[in-house]
C-alpha cells in the first residue's frame, strides 16, 4: 500500500453512486492510473464516527487480488494499488483509454467478422479465468469492459463477484447483474446458479456486436425483461421434440423457480436467431445459440470457447 501523496490527479473519469474515478499520475514512475474513490459510509451505532466498507468493496478487492495472483490474466484489469484518504477508500487501477459501452453506444454498423471474433475471444478468454479461480462476476456488460489504446479488452468491475462454491446447496442473491444481461434463470429468481450468468452476459455482448447500438432485451422492467427473452427465445414449458422424438419442454427445471409461475407467459416457440440477425456470419449466431440457451444446464462454458 502506498501513500496517496504519490499520485496527482490530472482528469476526471466519471462518477456514480459509489464515488469518483479519476485519472492519475504516479509522482515517481509517470506511469497514468485510474484511481476508483468510494466513499466509506459512517456508521454512529456506538456513538463514534467509524468507518465501515461496505461488503461490495471487500468482494472487489478480494476478486482481484485472487484473480492476479499467481496467474495474472491481462483480460482483467490489474489492481495496482490499495489506500485509505480521510473518508474514502481509493483503488488504484491500470488505466485504459475506454469501455466497450462508449463504443456501441456511437456505433450505427455491425463490427467486421474479424473483430467480433478478437473481442469475443478476449472476452471469454477473461471470463475463462475468472471461472478457472472460482470467481463469479455476476455482472457481465458493456459497462464493464475496459479497451486500452491497443485495443486489448479486460473486464473491470468485481464489486457483484462472488466465490463460486461446488456445494449445490448453497444459496446466492439473484438480485445482480444489470436487467438487459440478466440471465433468464436470476429473472426467475434463482439463488442456486452457477458461472452460466456470466454466459447470458456474454451472449447479450455478442448480439450487440452484431447490431451495435441495439441491446437484444432491453427490458424496462423484469418482467418486461423476461417477456423479451421469451418472445424469442420461447416459453421454457413449449415442448420441442429432441432427436429421439420424444416431446420435452424446453427449460423443464424453470418450474422449480422461486417465480416461477406468478406471471402466465404465452406459449411462444423459439425464433432462430439466424431470423434475428440473418446478416451475421454463421459462426457468430451459432455461437450466440449457445451462450443464450434459456436452460442454463444447456449454455457453454466460456472455457470451451476461450482458444
Amino acid at each position: 500500500m502506498e501513500s496517496p501523496q504519490l499520485y496527482e490527479e490530472v482528469g476526471r473519469i466519471g462518477s456514480g453512486a459509489f464515488g469518483d474515478v479519476v485519472r492519475v499520475r504516479h509522482v515517481l514512475t509517470r506511469e497514468l492510473l485510474a484511481v476508483k474513490k468510494l466513499r466509506l459510509p459512517p456508521d454512529h451505532s456506538d456513538g463514534r464516527k467509524l468507518q465501515v466498507l461496505p461488503a461490495a468493496l471487500f468482494q472487489e478487492i478480494e476478486a482481484l487480488r485472487q484473480l492476479e495472483h499467481p496467474n495474472y490474466d491481462e483480460q482483467v484489469v490489474k489492481l495496482a494499488d490499495v489506500f485509505v484518504d480521510g473518508a474514502s477508500l481509493s483503488l488504484v487501477f491500470e488505466h485504459m483509454a475506454t469501455d466497450l459501452f462508449s463504443i456501441l453506444r456511437h456505433r450505427s454498423e455491425p463490427f467486421e467478422d474479424a473483430d467480433v471474433r478478437c473481442l469475443l475471444r478476449m472476452l471469454l478468454h477473461g471470463v475463462a479465468h475468472c471461472h478457472a479461480h472460482a470467481i463469479v462476476h455476476r455482472d457481465i456488460k458493456p459497462g464493464n469492459l475496459l479497451l486500452s489504446a491497443q485495443g486489448i479488452l479486460k473486464i473491470t468491475d468485481f464489486g457483484l463477484a462472488t466465490v463460486f462454491s461446488q456445494d449445490a446447496k448453497r444459496s446466492y442473491s439473484h438480485q445482480v447483474a444489470t436487467r438487459w444481461y440478466r440471465a433468464p434463470e436470476l429473472l426467475f429468481g434463482s439463488r442456486q446458479y452457477d458461472s452460466g450468468v456470466d454466459m447470458w452476459g456474454v451472449g447479450a455482448i455478442l448480439a450487440e456486436f452484431l447490431q451495435p447500438g441495439v441491446p437484444l432485451f432491453p427490458g424496462q422492467n423484469d418482467i418486461d425483461q423476461l417477456f423479451r427473452i421469451l418472445q424469442v427465445l420461447g416459453n421454457p414449458m413449449v415442448t420441442m421434440d429432441d432427436d429421439e422424438n420424444d416431446s420435452l419442454p424446453l427449460w423443464r427445471d424453470a418450474r422449480n423457480l422461486p417465480d416461477f409461475g406468478k406471471i402466465e407467459f404465452p406459449p411462444y416457440k423459439p425464433i432462430p436467431l439466424t431470423h434475428v440477425f440473418p446478416d451475421a456470419h454463421p459462426g457468430a449466431v451459432d455461437l450466440l445459440t449457445k451462450l443464450l440457451a434459456l436452460d442454463p444446464a444447456k449454455r457453454i462454458s466460456a472455457k470451451q470457447n476461450a482458444t
